[in-house]
């Protein structure tokens, strides 16, 4: 079976399991989420699972980028902050949506964010920005963004990203060092964050 109909098996799968918008969905079509998973691995790249991709590093289940990708509640326009570039498959979804000239993303480990920039510059999504280091002080020059989210758990939100964030924007990640919940932050005029918790999930760990 090609990959173009294992993914596109895979989105009607997401479609039945999952209440998400068209805007998800056809995100989820359109990026071959097999260019971004290392050649060992790559048979599996449209199984609704994680997979490793080195440094002690993981691309997410599908399901869990197109869960994300919903709660964000992206339009094109929106400049995007992502905590966590790993093999940059999260990222393309993202910029499906609001454009890849709207998407920054940040990855601690330089290896895989110059695996990132190939693969996505081979695949159509040059013009995101990355850059590696340090993702809890966020990237100021780009701020304020419309939306933040993290690839990795952090204990709590770092303050950076909630200051980087524009009122009426919102924050989403996985949260807590043992049992780790989802959780969106929406950004008030007065600077208070209300949070919703959208289940259980296990990432890696903010480094």
């Amino acid at each position: 079976m090609s990959y173009e109909q294992q993914r596109r098996d895979l989105v009607s799968h997401l479609e039945q399991r999952e209440s998400l918008s068209d805007e998800t969905l056809d995100a989820m079509r359109a990026v071959p989420r097999h260019a971004f998973v290392p050649q060992q691995h790559r048979s599996k790249a449209y199984r609704d699972s994680p997979l490793p991709i080195g440094d002690g590093q993981t691309i997410s289940a599908p399901h869990m980028v197109a869960i994300m990708t919903e709660l964000l509640e992206l339009s094109y326009g929106d400049t995007v902050l992502e905590i966590g570039t790993g093999c940059g498959y999260h990222a393309a979804v993202t910029a499906e949506i609001v454009g890849p000239e709207n998407v920054y993303s940040i990855e601690y480990h330089d290896s895989l964010a110059r695996r990132a920039r190939e693969t996505l510059t081979a695949v159509g999504y040059g013009d995101i920005s990355i850059r590696t280091g340090d993702g809890k002080k966020g990237w100021p020059e780009g701020a304020p963004f419309t939306a933040i989210y993290l690839t990795c758990a952090a204990p709590e939100f770092p303050p950076a990203l909630k200051d980087q964030l524009a009122v009426g924007g919102r924050l989403l990640g996985p949260v807590g060092k043992g049992q780790q919940v989802l959780v969106r932050a929406v950004k008030q005029p007065d600077g208070h964050f209300d949070e919703e918790e959208h289940g259980y999930v296990r990432f890696v760990p903010l480094q």
